[in-house]
């Protein structure tokens, strides 16, 4: 049975690189690769508030398709129109997948009509359970995978920060420069990679920000880095610093766990269970609250002080690096649910 996969139409962008479109990638090359019939519906606009005429062309596949079919929907499309989509739920199969939750009303009428609904983190499902009341039977976890890396070597003084996400608030640059600003006698560089065309104003306001405090020749806004430049990125970074103000999962945790960097991150969402533990218990990295410069402050100098501390949570990221899973087991559970569903 054919699988039809609905998602942004940038989703092969490199200039616009989302942990929801490499998931929703990996997903679509993965089902292929286990033998899954896979139709690919790339849907242009912006997302959740499409214009009329990408609403208009969604309806147009949606009511092409046969009675019947399974259609695995991303979220960030989905849970917009629900006045496009639940008048077709009653005779397709359809499965959202859910990177984020928006938890608004119209997000809940399409999670409330759909035959399943798939997160990437437990704490979504939680999420999900408890602000619209679904049926805890028909909401599922297949959290993100990560390719295996090489160990990043990492410097003797640990002063390379390396952020990765495209620059918009909810990443929150802004609260790192602030962090940064109060700590100037510390000997750190940070490098931020990612996208600096989603919030053009927000980069502006940034870039005076950097200005302003003095932290130009510290802090470098690189731009969308992919492949053997990302790469080369994590591999001079010491840490990975995460000051989101939300985030499901939070994939960057991973990708720098797979290469035994820790994390600095704000404990938002999923991010603590993301970042997991060691074989001790003890985690691979600090988290800070979310939205607090001081604190965020507070556990730089904390990394850069302490020699010891930057050992022990070098060592415990390596511990946790070999307990990542890969792509095969997210893309496993997908079919899976995809398979329950069709039956």
């Amino acid at each position: 049975m054919t699988v039809h996969v609905v998602v942004p139409a940038d989703i092969d962008d490199p200039a616009r690189p989302s942990g929801g479109n490499s998931y929703d990638r990996r997903i679509c090359d993965g089902l292929v690769a286990i033998g899954w019939p896979v139709r690919e519906h790339p849907v242009a606009g912006e997302w959740p508030s499409p214009d009329w005429a990408a609403r208009t062309w969604l309806a147009g596949v949606l009511a092409g398709l046969a009675d019947g079919a399974v259609v695995l929907l991303d979220g960030l499309i989905a849970s917009g129109v629900p006045d496009v989509l639940l008048p077709e739920a009653g005779r397709l199969r359809v499965v959202v997948l859910l990177h984020m939750p928006l938890e608004d009303l119209s997000e809940r009428a399409v999670l409330l009509g759909a035959a399943a609904v798939i997160t990437t983190s437990s704490w979504s499902r939680r999420r999900l359970l408890e602000r619209y009341r679904l049926d805890p039977a028909a909401v599922h976890v297949a959290e993100p995978g990560v390719d295996p890396a090489a160990l990043a070597p990492g410097t003797a003084a640990g002063g390379e920060l390396l952020c990765v996400g495209a620059v918009t608030p909810v990443k929150g640059a802004d609260v790192l420069l602030d962090a940064l600003a109060m700590a100037p006698d510390l000997q750190l560089r940070c490098v931020w990679v990612g996208s600096l065309t989603r919030d053009r104003d927000y980069v502006r306001a940034l870039r005076m920000q950097l200005a302003d405090s003095g932290l130009a020749d510290r802090v470098c806004l690189a731009g969308t880095r992919t492949g053997t430049d990302l790469d080369a990125a994590y591999a001079a970074a010491d840490v990975l610093v995460l000051p989101s103000r939300a985030e499901s999962y939070g994939m960057v945790v991973t990708e720098a766990l797979a290469r035994g960097l820790p994390v600095i991150a704000t404990d938002v969402g999923g991010v603590a269970e993301t970042l997991g533990f060691g074989a001790d218990g003890s985690r691979p990295g600090l988290l800070v609250p979310p939205d607090q410069p001081p604190a965020l402050a507070a556990a730089l100098r904390n990394w850069i002080g302490d020699a010891q501390l930057r050992s022990r949570l070098h060592r415990t990221a390596r511990e946790r690096r070999a307990t990542l899973k890969g792509w095969p087991d997210t893309v496993a559970q997908v079919a899976r649910v995809l398979a329950e569903v069709a039956a």
